[in-house]
């Protein structure tokens, strides 16, 4: 399989290695991005892979250039879409022909819509794992106008306390006013899905939020 991909910007290539949790018998294959805090290895992300995986879901992650430059904030869109096409183009090859589902944490997941939107990538279908609707406290600042130009299905996946998703019926609006989207709710949860009284081990909780999206990506497998 293959372990990195170069990805060209305008600054020059960039060599983005690949993270495979690869399932025994795979049904489907889901590409997932990183937040804009926090890298592909971030213990959230690694209970989500390894769920999904011992579940016959292989999963790859990869870092954005900025992450592999060693820098804290994200740099321009464009850089962000021409690496999901990058990744999204080498893991299919990759894949042997089965479903594939781009996903991501927060900015990982809104840059995987705005690709798709684009038309850089065209997955079976996306997964938002705490879509960040507006910076919090600035609910009219809204990240929406793209979503609708998405053709493939659509899961938002967000938490009744997100300060990134409040008011709540902002982001049923937005998924109201996609061709094919819906929203799970994790009651009391948070921008990572942490709630009051809940699991502390960000690994357990990205394995839970797997176990909810998982029966929705065996969906887009089967067609």
């Amino acid at each position: 399989m293959t372990a990195e991909v170069s990805v060209a910007l305008p600054t020059g290539a960039v060599t983005v290695p690949l993270i495979w949790n690869r399932a025994a018998e795979p049904a489907a294959c889901v590409v997932l991005a990183h937040g804009a805090g926090a890298g592909p290895e971030h213990p959230f992300l690694d209970g989500f892979a390894a769920r999904l995986s011992s579940a016959g879901i292989t999963v790859v992650r990869f870092p954005f250039p900025y992450v592999v430059a060693g820098r804290r904030l994200p740099g321009p869109a464009a850089h962000a879409v021409a690496t999901w096409r990058a990744v999204v183009d080498s893991v299919d090859a990759a894949a042997s022909g089965i479903p594939l589902i781009a996903a991501g944490k927060s900015y990982g997941g809104r840059m995987a819509s705005v690709a798709a939107a684009e038309r850089a990538i065209s997955p079976d279908g996306l997964v938002y794992l705490g879509y960040p609707l507006h910076p919090p406290g600035r609910p009219d600042r809204l990240r929406t106008e793209h979503l609708p130009l998405v053709e493939q299905p659509q899961l938002f996946v967000s938490g009744t306390r997100d300060p990134f998703v409040d008011p709540v019926r902002d982001l049923e609006s937005a998924v109201a006013a996609c061709r094919d989207a819906e929203v799970r709710w994790v009651d009391g949860g948070r921008h990572s899905f942490e709630t009051t009284g809940g699991p502390r081990d960000a690994s357990i909780v990205g394995a839970a939020i797997a176990d909810l999206v998982r029966p929705w990506i065996g969906a887009q497998a089967r067609g």
